[in-house]
């Protein structure tokens, strides 16, 4: 005999931020929902990040109005659920000639664009934000639209607003074996059928649809990364920081006609990082921690022990940009996500009702409330939104 299936109008398969996304977006629409997790505690790709949300990144255009959306969703948050967000903005420093070229080309053209931000000389730069390197200084782009957030707790504490608030239901610590719409299966028998399932699972969905996965074109990326222990006397650093490697790293910069030099250069005298595909920033937390990061290695070069050399790179980067008052690590992790290399985000129907949403590569903070909100717009009136 088959088992009594429990329903909802909407279940999601994967408590990332990027399914919690679509079940906020749901929930506030009125929809009911559930959402499945694996496990009890958040440890995906949603927890090992910055805690960036980086609009200044994105493409201007599409990608950029998703991540000012997010951004509306994370102070949002902040307000009902009591989220901890720090409104800090970002700065990209320049300590090379043709970086502070690019820096002052997209001070001209971003704005141009909608994207809000600032070209700073340098003792402009060290003037207002301290925590900046001056040795060697040329000047910086200011932006105020970048948020910090802390991962571990905020992905801990949106399920449980969801269902303080909307009703949402939560299975947490419970597998999905597989899916037949309308119906969900469990690990253990447990049924549930919903009218829209979202498979937003990152990486994991291969377990339920390798077929999909297979075809899709993603990639699995590995980041390394690290944290200080928390800097004394409530010292902060202000925005988040990045240097001239990140121009190489963020489509947004490709705009310039200067980043062919910074790539030209880069290439050249900087073999090592471009062949860990290592970029390097700097955030703060809610506690003081400095987390710092970080570096991509796919697929067949991801090994499953950390380099030492890709964590000594990133410092000896780090200490050329920004200065902190305690350099002492006290954690090193590392993370693994889905990435197209095409796409900013993958969206697949393997059955009918049934959405994959997945692979906002490493953005997912960033634009994951953003394509959520766009997705279910585009089925539903705006008149009916809640």
């Amino acid at each position: 005999m088959s088992a009594i299936a429990q329903r909802a109008d909407v279940a999601v398969v994967g408590g990332g931020i990027v399914g919690l996304a679509f079940a906020w977006e749901a929930a506030r629409r009125g929809r009911s929902v559930v959402v499945f997790d694996r496990t009890s505690i958040p440890q995906g790709a949603s927890v090992r990040n910055f805690g960036m949300v980086w609009p200044i990144g994105q493409i201007p255009g599409n990608d950029y109005t998703r991540a000012m959306r997010s951004r509306e969703r994370w102070l949002e948050l902040r307000n009902r659920a009591g989220v901890w967000v720090e409104e800090c903005g970002s700065l990209h420093v320049a300590h090379e000639n043709d970086e502070n070229t690019l820096l002052r080309e997209f001070a001209e053209c971003g704005p141009v664009s909608g994207i809000t931000c600032t070209y700073l000389s340098a003792a402009e730069t060290t003037r207002r934000f301290p925590s900046v390197n001056p040795d060697g200084l040329q000047g910086s782009l200011y932006s105020p639209t970048e948020l910090a957030v802390n991962p571990p707790a905020a992905i801990a504490r949106i399920p449980h607003f969801l269902a303080e608030t909307y009703g949402v239901k939560l299975r947490l610590g419970v597998a999905v074996v597989g899916v037949e719409m309308p119906r969900i299966h469990l690990a253990g028998g447990e049924v549930w059928e919903a009218d829209h399932v979202f498979i937003c699972s990152g990486i994991d969905f291969e377990t339920l649809f390798p077929e999909v996965f297979a075809a899709s074109g993603i990639r699995r990326c590995k980041l390394q990364m690290m944290k200080t222990r928390p800097q004394s006397g409530g010292w902060r650093i202000g925005p988040h920081l990045a240097g001239g490697l990140t121009l190489c790293h963020y489509k947004s910069f490709e705009v310039c006609e200067s980043l062919a030099a910074i790539k030209a250069r880069v290439a050249a005298t900087m073999p090592e990082y471009v062949k860990y595909g290592i970029h390097v920033m700097a955030s703060q937390n809610d506690r003081g921690e400095v987390v710092i990061g970080d570096s991509h290695e796919y697929d067949g070069d991801i090994s499953l022990f950390d380099k030492t050399e890709i964590d000594d790179l990133i410092m000896a980067y780090l200490r050329k940009i920004a200065r902190l008052p305690d350099w002492t690590l006290s954690t090193r992790w590392h993370g693994i996500y889905a990435k197209h290399p095409g796409q900013s985000f993958v969206y697949a129907k393997p059955q009918p009702g049934c959405l994959i949403a997945t692979a906002p590569g490493g953005a997912g903070m960033t634009l994951a409330f953003g394509f959520a909100r766009e997705w279910w717009d585009a089925i539903e009136p705006e008149a009916e939104r809640k």
